[in-house]
């Protein structure tokens, strides 16, 4: 029994014409190897299995081959392409920078491209998801990869080539693999099937091509995959099955049911879907990709855009034609919000069967609101109002000589709604003189109003400011009379005194500042604060506007003020005594024992100072 050998190993590309999808690239490749036009470093980057391992290597095999064919391509029949396609070829290194991404396996990749190659033009490098490198590995690289020897290449293949640093990129060749198309893949796909003898529908395969999003390497495996499961036959419903795909012909039952407003139907054919054990979040998703597509079929210049089983275009085509543009949008922006909401929902069948009932009768809601007879389906806003003033009496004023007038109006005032201001009638009386005091001029003059008798009580607004103004100028009245108490040292402390008090029932810690501080009268309105320190300076001022006013109530002097200042304090200044020097030492003990001053000169000895 022969091993079994995977597709995508298998039918790997084995020269540049085999590539699928790629032709941008290998056309390329293929002249630069023609016109011996071979930079020494290329970057193969794109999505996954697109085929940038399979350039590289064959790469690598026709650049050594020793017979190439005219066309760049290699022969596979001389020494070099038979040991690289038996894979002993010594001129064609592979590292895995995944697994070997540290500068050490770096190091050691540039320690053999020192050896020229004993076979062969060229020793080829192939680093595969070079992205995974370290930073570290990524600079022990770069001098290498600028100025290799003439016979060394790099080829570098990348899924993420952002990853990559800007001076790694500067230093390839880079070369940008796209997606593969659908009908490359099925073109593909039915070449194997038929090599394989495998019975497959057309259909199942662009169903294959879809789910594999561009990807030949997992086109493959699905098609190993379903050619497993169905024993050589590939037909479109097992494909479904085995995919977990949602038949469209659903789908297409549903907007039938919807455009209809049978919402039994719809709701049947839900539990049909959900029976067979698919989920809701997948039926959403299918359903608004299905809506999609409808909406693509409306304009013929984005047909192209159609990604769907080719026995379907026709049923999209005509199904698209009965659904409305505006109930398509509204439709997908239901779906969309349902989708989101989804995880959330605790219920998650009654979560979809809820939006089944919107879109059955969205229809009918979109009717309603486009038609002018109909219920419209927006609030519309309240018709503006004029604002309605409040007419107001006209009030006769009795002027000096006791006619009375009716206030004259503007002109355009007289029309339309009036806005008539009530003056209320108040007479004041000049305060009578007192024998003590001057006379107080009048709280408020009134030239057109004849004095009169005392404002009555409740008399209205005018009449409670003119008892305030009263009130006012009667304490001044008092303040006036208060005589100011001269500032004198005694009184001073006592003020100072209190005040410390109230700091220390207040628990502030100014109050100590307060107890150690002097004062000093300079005149009979101003003192001075005499402070130690500058903390304690810092403190008193903190205080100084309760201070200011609490002095100023105590002496009835609003012109009383103070200064703070620092002066040192000698005695608060701690001594410290500095050590004697050996002369000071010396004249020391010499004025206690005059013997010893006597038996330095007598022995004639210096000081060693």
């Amino acid at each position: 029994m022969d091993k079994f050998i995977v597709s995508a190993r298998k039918y790997r590309p084995q020269n540049f014409s085999t590539v699928v999808g790629q032709a941008h690239i290998t056309t390329t490749l293929k002249n630069a190897i023609k016109n011996q036009q071979l930079a020494h470093a290329f970057l193969f980057c794109g999505p996954r299995g697109v085929g940038k391992t399979t350039c590289a290597r064959i790469l690598a095999k026709t650049i050594n081959c020793e017979n190439p064919t005219p066309d760049g391509e290699a022969c596979n029949e001389c020494h070099s392409c038979v040991s690289f396609n038996e894979g002993t070829s010594l001129n064609i290194h592979e590292l895995d920078a995944a697994s070997n991404n540290s500068v050490d396996d770096i190091r050691a990749l540039v320690e053999q491209v020192r050896f020229a190659p004993q076979a062969g033009k060229y020793k080829v490098y192939i680093v595969d998801e070079v992205h995974m490198l370290s930073a570290s590995a990524f600079n022990a690289f770069l001098k290498t990869l600028e100025e290799p020897p003439p016979y060394a290449i790099f080829i570098l293949a990348t899924t993420e080539k952002h990853k990559i640093l800007p001076t790694i990129l500067s230093r390839c060749q880079i070369f940008d693999f796209k997606r593969i198309t659908i009908n490359d893949t099925v073109d593909h796909l039915a070449e194997i099937c038929e090599k394989e003898d495998i019975n497959a529908d057309k259909a199942a395969l662009q169903v294959i091509a879809q789910k594999s999003e561009g990807c030949m390497r997992d086109s493959l495996s699905i098609l190993d995959k379903i050619v497993s499961f169905t024993n050589g036959e590939l037909t479109y419903q097992n494909t479904l099955e085995h995919l977990n795909i949602l038949d469209a012909d659903y789908y297409f039952k549903l907007v039938d049911c919807m455009l209809e407003q049978d919402l039994a139907g719809a709701m049947l054919l839900y539990d049909d879907i959900n029976r067979k054990g698919f989920e809701g979040d997948l039926v959403l998703n299918g359903f608004a990709e299905f809506l999609r597509n409808l909406l693509v079929c409306k304009d013929a210049k984005v047909a192209g855009l159609l990604e769907v089983v080719q026995s379907f275009r026709d049923r999209y085509t005509a199904t698209a034609q009965k659904v409305s543009i505006p109930y398509i949008i509204s439709a997908l922006n239901a779906l969309n919000e349902a989708e989101i909401n989804y995880k959330a929902a605790r219920n998650k069948r009654l979560h979809v069967e809820l939006l089944l009932i919107k879109l059955c009768y969205l229809q009918q809601a979109l009717e309603l609101a486009s038609s002018g007879d109909g219920i419209s389906k927006k609030k519309i806003a309240e018709s503006t109002r004029p604002v309605a003033f409040k007419n107001l009496k006209i009030v006769e004023l009795k002027t000096a000589s006791g006619v009375e007038s009716a206030p004259q109006m503007p002109p355009a005032a007289q029309g339309g709604a009036k806005l008539i201001i009530e003056e209320p009638q108040v007479q004041y009386k000049a305060p009578a003189p007192q024998p003590t005091q001057p006379q107080q001029p009048a709280a408020m003059p009134a030239p057109a109003v004849k004095p009169a008798a005392a404002p009555q009580s409740g008399g209205g607004k005018l009449g409670s400011l003119s008892k305030l103004r009263q009130q006012f100028s009667g304490s001044e009245g008092n303040s006036a009379m208060q005589q100011i108490i001269p500032l004198t040292q005694s009184v001073l402390e006592e003020v100072w005194r209190n005040f410390s008090v109230l700091l220390k029932e207040g628990r502030n810690p100014a109050a100590q500042s307060f107890d150690l501080a002097v004062l000093r009268i300079k005149s009979d309105s101003s003192f001075e604060i005499v402070t130690p320190n500058n903390l304690q300076q810092k403190f008193i001022e903190g205080e100084r506007v309760h201070l200011s006013e609490y002095l100023q109530e105590k002496f009835c002097n609003r012109r009383l003020t103070y200064n703070v200042i620092v002066e040192l304090n000698e005695d608060l200044i701690p001594k410290v005594e500095m050590p004697l020097t050996s002369k000071e030492q010396f004249q020391k003990i010499a004025e206690e024992y005059p013997a010893v001053k006597e038996l330095r000169d007598r022995l004639r000895l210096e000081l060693d100072l």
